[in-house]
């Protein structure tokens, strides 16, 4: 079993997290069950997976590996492809399983597959050792070891996840991953937003602004390291750029008008985003090296929430060029737009989805809004969710689940009653919860795989 070293403090980011990255994984052994499973089938069938705690010889060790035991069980249970056996009926103690698994005990209790390993203290660090089991065949399908600092124990926690859910499914996951949103309290009309990310499951929160200016539509670079969001920084309606490092935010370009609406392009190297000028907003690119700013859209309308395919030749927008809101995809350079939405209602915020087969967006219609998802022909529209007040799509990393957020509505002129909060949703329209945050949410972004 060698060595993963995840180095570096509790801070956010692949560079801060996953500095000197070393070693492998042990060569796996027979593929699960021998049999073909995949995701479709786990929908209506959840593989059966046991998730003891992990063995510790300190009681500091029992203690790690108790809470990384809880954070898998609790990711791989929220993706609703697994479930976890009751361990009410585990007849191994984790100490005799993290040594030799007996098999027909897991096997009596209905486990296909088995998760076993031990976590040490190592003074400020903490070792884990883990391995993953095909109960039926008895075969070790992964085993490996990761070394972090103590405060990074929960990454860990989501990069065991993680390699389960792609064994197991033959897809990656997306539990090591973080997401930025809009922080809101106060009334409705005299909200206050701030630009705050954390973990995927809600926890290691963490405000990025003060709250002195209004801040919307964050959106990750390609490395995990910077956000790009609007800014009402001293009343100016701005895209800025904050750097997660740093702590440093500073303005993307000297734009004449407001410009809103960022997205980077897939190579990191740009920003495309929306200008108005005069009564119209066109949708520009910006170098991020150079600052040179080129325009990719012309003529009346307003063109907005911009998105690139995951190969950057196309782009997703918004506009109501025709008369009507509606979605549009064009080549990168802007030439070619064809309209792509033609149902009923109007069409906004747009994300294709990091596979290239869906591009998710918001339905407005009699009132009623939903999130739906097409082909990027526009064939194949389905919506999965509807309600009074839903918005911002945005795909986890793997394209199987979609973050948006869901208000509810005021019961008093004053806003006494109105919330917003953040919803998680498979992509087939099944498993919709809520992801709990310190304050109402809005505007999720769902970053790439940290590692």
């Amino acid at each position: 079993m060698n060595p993963l070293n995840l180095g570096g403090g509790p801070s956010f980011g692949r560079r801060g997290a996953l500095l000197g990255l070393a070693g492998g994984l042990v060569a796996p052994g027979a593929a699960f069950g021998q049999a073909s499973i995949d995701i479709t089938t786990a929908r209506t069938d959840p593989i059966p997976i046991a998730v003891p705690e992990l063995a510790g010889t300190t009681p500091e060790g029992q203690r790690y590996g108790r809470d990384i035991a809880r954070v898998i069980q609790n990711n791989l249970r929220g993706s609703a492809l697994f479930r976890t056996v009751e361990r009410g009926g585990f007849v191994q103690t984790p100490e005799a399983a993290a040594a030799t698994p007996r098999f027909p005990d897991w096997k009596g209790i209905g486990a296909q597959a088995l998760v076993t390993g031990k976590a040490e203290p190592q003074g400020d660090r903490v070792r884990v050792e883990f391995r993953l089991w095909d109960v039926l065949p008895e075969a070790q399908i992964q085993g490996t070891a990761f070394t972090a600092p103590a405060a990074n124990w929960r990454r860990i926690a989501h990069l065991i996840s993680d390699v389960i859910y792609e064994r197991l499914l033959g897809e990656k996951g997306y539990f090591d991953t973080r997401v930025a949103y809009i922080a809101e309290n106060g009334p409705r009309d005299r909200r206050t937003r701030r630009l705050a990310i954390m973990d995927q499951d809600g926890e290691n929160h963490r405000f990025l602004t003060d709250g002195s200016f209004q801040a919307l539509t964050p959106r990750w670079h390609p490395n995990a390291q910077q956000i790009a969001f609007m800014s009402y920084a001293n009343n100016q309606p701005r895209v800025f750029l904050f750097n997660l490092e740093t702590g440093r935010q500073e303005p993307l370009g000297s734009f004449a008008g407001m410009t809103l609406s960022p997205r980077f392009a897939p190579d990191g190297r740009s920003v495309i985003l929306s200008s108005t000028r005069g009564g119209d907003a066109n949708l520009f690119s910006v170098d991020l090296a150079s600052r040179r700013e080129r325009q990719i859209t012309s003529g009346g309308g307003l063109d907005v929430s911009p998105c690139y395919s995951p190969d950057g030749a196309q782009i997703v927008f918004n506009s109501d060029r025709g008369g009507d809101q509606q979605l549009y995809v064009m080549d990168a350079g802007g030439g070619g737009p064809r309209r792509i939405s033609f149902g009923r209602g109007r069409y906004a915020t747009p994300v294709w989805s990091p596979r290239g087969d869906l591009i998710a967006f918001t339905r407005i219609s009699g009132g009623q809004f939903a999130i739906g998802v097409m082909r990027p022909d526009g064939g194949g529209e389905r919506i999965l969710s509807e309600g009074w007040g839903m918005e911002g799509p945005t795909f986890a990393p793997n394209g199987r689940v979609l973050m948006f957020y869901r208000e509810t509505p005021a019961r008093d002129s004053r806003g006494n009653g109105y919330s917003a909060r953040l919803s998680m949703i498979d992509i087939a329209g099944f498993n919709e919860k809520q992801v709990l945050t310190p304050t109402d949410a809005s505007d999720p972004a769902w970053s790439p795989l940290l590692s």
